[in-house]
């Protein structure tokens, strides 16, 4: 994946798309800054994967603010950063699909109130993360628990 958004930068600079080579330079720059603070030879497509999750993650909030500061040249700017880096994602999975998943892992941990809440998240962590929206699972998982 990192040889895909390096190959992107390229064809961003010849194509002179500034804001998609904006964008996957500060990507770049994110990623390599987890591979010197980890320490890793290399970052798997899976670290990438959620380097990309936090970058979306921080984009929408910023649209939260641009909002109430009602400056919708930024909200636009930002939602096409959204777009660029939502392409490097994996397939989100539907709110059923994640239903179904919630309901087989409170199952496979015998999950019944509230407290089982920790073990069930950790379950659900390893095998959406990436494929949904992970507040999205956490609402999910405390509504069913409740």
């Amino acid at each position: 994946m990192l040889e895909r958004i390096t190959n992107d930068i390229k064809e961003a600079m010849k194509s002179k798309d500034t804001l998609r080579l904006q964008t996957l330079r500060m990507l770049k720059g994110s990623i390599d800054l987890e591979r010197i603070n980890k320490k890793l030879e290399k970052v798997s497509d899976e670290d990438i994967i959620v380097i990309i999750g936090k970058q979306i993650k921080t984009r929408k909030e910023s649209i939260v603010e641009f909002e109430k500061g009602n400056r919708q040249d930024l909200i636009d700017q930002t939602n096409e950063e959204i777009k660029i880096l939502s392409s490097y994602m994996p397939e989100q999975l539907s709110e059923e699909k994640i239903i179904d998943i919630i309901d087989h892992i409170i199952k496979t941990v015998n999950a019944t109130s509230i407290k089982d809440m920790g073990s069930v998240m950790k379950e659900a962590s390893s095998k959406l993360k990436g494929k949904a929206d992970m507040s999205l699972v956490s609402s999910i998982i405390k509504n069913k628990l409740n």
